[in-house]
């Protein structure tokens, strides 16, 4: 277990903003900064993040936390795991106490993937740098490709021996278990033993964004063999490789900084490039392009350059990716090399200087591109043009942005000599058969909703004051040391401030009412240890909290979609400043609270009374229920008489 001190530290240090611009590119808006959302697909920005309160928020997914929870959600690691990413970033030492037998039994089984994985690289580049073989067969390869010893440890490139179970063994006699080495694809093992997945080949570790390794590529050298020349690690808990980009942690922060991002397709390109002096680029690794991978990259940037070598072939198979990049509403465009050449080569022949002078000459609109692509194909063949045209026109039909799609229509019409009206008829048909096929694929609302809404305890379910108790934990994080009043009391010679939360704290408990969300009521619950001890809890306290789905709830009821209350006046005008009117706001949330409890209890009296026909009621009971039920109602009355909440 990590010591308390220092992680009191870590939360200390950790700076929001700093943390998640490792992942997305931020902007500056108010006092607060805005970006893409990296949990879920979005065209227009709504990932917020606060520096002042410490925390981020997503109004399109609802996702929000602490720097240590968006590490968590991102990197899908555990509370400690978190805090020691965050402690390694900021360089601060992690003190921890012994792990008993049973906490180590219990390890998450992603991390032993990892640290499998950790382990397998830095036995690669030792094979490498210290074998004979290694040095003779792997070194020589990177060296004749003319990476410089600088590049080679950057992206710690290694070698995998040509024996059988080299690695293997090796791994168990340093106490890896033979079951992580296969879930991580590692190690083989079938009926005829245990075998290394990469034996005689070249190594590509590839990293996640956060720099921990979650796989490999490995590239054999032998000639005229039946094996695979590149082979990948298989799909895995850490690993998904259409999730993944190769260089991307590498070059998230050029992409960032230079706000574009240049994509080529092997590992080789992306190497080059950077020892060239061009770090914003990343490779889809030889696989097609998927809509994740897509999506990586506009967590950094909207522009992004396709590059392609002079394979013409290979281009028109990788057209489909265009398509996919431009339905996320990237901007993009396309740069065809020489003959001859592909990134790799061409970096090795260019300064950096002189290859992004050259893409900037030479990079193309998509159109332009596909239409001098496959033009001189069909100039001569009126059905083969015609079916070029509907490609391009099916390509601009996905782009999300409707005036660029216009734009782009205008110049598909200069370009082919076609009416724009025509086009934009075959675009019509073609939306409206996308929009027949999406809607019969569409899941149900049922489910949308369950997508989209926060989860509470089940132990909630069939109660329905959750709202009013939401407001009352909205208005006691805002606001619970602020005074709502002060007064004379006999037993103070001074008069006395009463506190938002003391004041809250008494009504709930004078009147022995409960919370029923378990996270309502151990906030409450908190609050209330604090009103006892005349304490006071840290800003950040709950932001900060041990239990996640507490630091949740405080980044979400924190956030700035929280800023005005829900309680509005006579006439339904909205009161404009929150903070000058808790004098009257928390003591209507309250009241509001209480009705909706006596209104469950008056729905259910009124329940029984309609039963007693089909019951066997005495008089006696009958006369009771009619009792409660009036009583109630003169309750709900008199707490009517004032302003009231009003709960959507």
């Amino acid at each position: 277990m990590i010591d308390h001190n220092t992680i009191q530290k870590i939360i200390d240090t950790a700076e929001i903003t700093e943390v998640v611009q490792d992942y997305i590119n931020l902007k500056k808006r108010g006092v607060n900064y805005l970006g893409l959302c990296p949990f879920h697909n979005e065209k227009t920005p709504s990932f917020t993040v606060s520096p002042a309160k410490g925390i981020y928020k997503c109004f399109g997914c609802g996702k929000g936390g602490n720097s240590v929870n968006f590490i968590m959600e991102h990197e899908h690691l555990g509370y400690p795991e978190a805090l020691k990413y965050l402690a390694k970033k900021y360089n601060i030492e992690v003190v921890e106490k012994e792990l008993t037998a049973e906490e180590i039994q219990q390890q998450n089984e992603r991390d032993s993937l990892l640290i499998a994985t950790k382990y397998a690289n830095t036995y690669f580049q030792e094979k490498l740098h210290k074998n004979n073989d290694g040095r003779a067969i792997g070194l020589s390869y990177f060296k004749e490709r003319g990476f410089r010893e600088e590049t080679i440890n950057k992206f710690e490139l290694g070698y995998s021996l040509d024996v059988k179970d080299a690695f293997t063994t090796a791994a168990n006699e340093n106490g890896y278990k033979i079951d992580f080495l296969e879930k991580t694809g590692l190690t083989i093992v079938n009926e005829n033993g245990k075998f290394d997945r990469f034996r005689g080949r070249v190594m590509f570790p590839i990293h996640g964004l956060s720099g921990n390794v979650i796989g490999f590529g490995g590239r054999i050298l032998k000639k005229d063999v039946k094996a695979a020349k590149y082979l990948n690690s298989p799909e895995s808990d850490i690993y998904h490789k259409s999730r993944v980009l190769y260089g991307m942690f590498f070059a998230k922060k050029s992409i960032t900084q230079l706000d574009k991002c240049y994509l080529v397709e092997g590992y080789t390109d992306v190497i080059s490039m950077h020892q060239s002096g061009i770090e914003n680029v990343v490779a889809s690794s030889g696989t097609s392009l998927t809509v994740d991978q897509i999506r990586l990259i506009k967590r950094f940037t909207p522009n992004v350059t396709i590059i392609y070598d002079g394979d013409a072939a290979g281009i028109k198979a990788s057209l489909r990716g265009i398509d996919l990049v431009l339905e996320q509403g990237l901007n993009v465009r396309v740069l065809l090399l020489p003959e001859g050449e592909d990134p790799d080569s061409f970096a090795k022949s260019k300064s950096s200087s002189e290859y992004i002078e050259y893409i900037k000459k030479n990079e193309e609109d998509f159109i332009t591109f596909k239409t001098r692509l496959l033009f001189n194909e069909s100039k001569n063949d009126p059905v083969k043009k015609a079916n070029l045209i509907s490609d391009i026109v099916r390509s601009i039909s996905v782009i999300p942005d409707e005036i660029m799609g216009a734009v782009y229509l205008q110049e598909c019409s200069s370009i082919l000599g076609i009416a724009e009206k025509v086009l934009y008829s075959e675009i019509n048909k073609i939306r409206k058969k996308k929009h027949v096929t999406d809607y019969n694929r569409k899941i149900s609302p049922e489910d949308n909703f369950k997508a989209a809404s926060p989860s509470f305890p089940s132990s909630v379910d069939g109660y329905y004051a959750k709202p009013q108790e939401k407001e009352i934990i909205r208005l006691l994080l805002h606001y619970a040391d602020k005074v709502l009043y002060t007064y004379q009391d006999d037993k103070y010679d001074e008069p006395r401030d009463v506190t938002v939360a003391e004041y809250t704290v008494r009504e709930i408990l004078n009147d022995e009412l409960e919370f029923k969300n378990l996270v309502y009521k151990q906030i409450f619950q908190e609050y209330l240890n604090v009103v006892n001890s005349s304490e006071k809890l840290d800003d950040k306290h709950f932001i900060y909290h041990q239990d996640p789905e507490i630091s949740q709830l405080a980044a979400d009821l924190l956030s700035t979609t929280y800023t005005l209350s829900k309680i509005f006046e006579k006439g339904g005008a909205r009161i404009a400043t929150e903070d000058m009117k808790l004098k009257q706001i928390v003591p209507d949330t309250i009241n509001a609270y209480k009705r909706k409890i006596l209104e469950i209890a008056q729905s259910d009296v009124k329940e029984k009374l309609k039963e007693v026909g089909n019951q066997k009621m005495s008089t006696e009971e009958v006369n009771n229920l009619q009792k409660e039920f009036m009583q109630i109602t003169t309750v709900i009355n008199a707490i009517s008489k004032d302003r009231w909440v009003v709960f959507k």
